[in-house]
């Protein structure tokens, strides 16, 4: 049984909505392309980040949250003004970052499983 608690939610809204429920608890957040049918992101450093970050998710805080978020198709996230980009001032896809404090990991940062880590470790 997993110490840590997942959520897969697709868009801004759902996001939005899966952070309001669980306000209070320690939220880690990783920002994904959409995936086609056959679970390949169109976001090909997402493709090579996911299995980084899973990899390292048993070391998420006793009782925290993982959200799992697919940003949307390619046209959307390309546009300036979309709510992540507006609102949670994301960069790039893949994100990882840790809601509510400046703990941020982008893009290439992803691959690196010792930073995840440490995001995930450090108080």
């Amino acid at each position: 049984m997993a110490h840590y608690e997942e959520v897969n939610v697709h868009g801004y809204d759902e996001f939005c909505r899966a952070v309001s429920e669980r306000k209070g608890k320690d939220i880690f957040a990783y920002f994904s392309g959409d995936k086609d049918k056959q679970g390949k992101s169109w976001c090909p450093d997402c493709v090579k980040a996911e299995p980084v970050v899973r990899g390292q998710l048993n070391h998420l805080p006793e009782g925290s949250v993982f959200i799992y978020c697919q940003v949307g198709e390619r046209a959307y996230w390309k546009d300036p003004k979309n709510d992540f980009k507006e609102t949670l001032k994301l960069t790039g896809v893949p994100t990882l970052l840790r809601y509510g404090t400046p703990q941020k990991l982008v893009e290439e940062e992803c691959f690196k499983a010792d930073l995840v880590k440490m995001m995930f470790t450090e108080d």
